[in-house]
């Protein structure tokens, strides 16, 4: 069981790891959002290129952040009825979920979802849009993404299992810790500091 809870931690991090800097892809979404409709409006000048990497920076972020997501307990969960179980019996509502549940669903994304993007990039698909872009970054973000949920619906598989073993703490309690969103700002704040400090410096020089 020692073994299997490092993997969980491996996963774990991982996925944390990817919910730090995959927020970026919002902001970025959001970026470019801004400036297509400013270009659009000053200059009547658009694409339908600047379009769908909008879509695309927002799906991939969704899709990617799923495994995070799962691992922040932050899944939509209808607690009306099992809020009312002890706290084993939740846990072992979740066991279920994870095998007969999430993991099928997962599989069936992979099994379909890896030809799907192998098809887009042998072939080099490209939107039917005028001036769009090319199709398979997008359709990696499936096989991707939901690799990601299936492995952390594993780490919490395996916590929810020593836990009933009684070798861990509840997993399901939460941490305080910095969320994704905290974090991206508190990076904006410091980078805008920084470059505030170095236009006082190039001031003085």
């Amino acid at each position: 069981m020692q073994a299997l809870l490092k993997l969980s931690r491996g996963i774990d991090w991982l996925n944390t790891q990817v919910g730090k800097y995959v927020i970026w892809l919002i902001l970025g979404s959001t970026f470019i959002s801004g400036v297509n409709a400013v270009v659009r409006k000053a200059f009547n000048i658009s694409s339908n290129g600047f379009l769908e990497v909008q879509w695309y920076l927002f799906a991939a972020s969704f899709l990617l952040a799923a495994g995070y997501t799962l691992l922040q307990g932050e899944h939509v969960k209808v607690d009306v009825v099992s809020s009312r179980f002890s706290k084993r019996t939740q846990i072992w509502i979740d066991v279920f979920g994870y095998i007969v549940f999430l993991t099928p669903m997962c599989m069936a994304v992979l099994w379909y979802g890896i030809p799907f993007f192998t098809r887009a990039f042998v072939s080099g698909e490209m939107s039917s849009n005028a001036g769009g872009l090319i199709r398979w970054p997008i359709y990696l973000m499936m096989p991707l993404g939901f690799g990601l949920l299936w492995l952390q619906g594993v780490s919490e598989l395996i916590k929810r299992l020593a836990f009933l073993k009684g070798l861990i703490e509840d997993p399901t309690a939460k941490k305080a810790e910095k969320t994704a969103e905290e974090e991206l700002a508190e990076s904006i704040r410091k980078l805008a500091e920084a470059a505030k400090g170095n236009g006082s410096n190039k001031a003085k020089a």
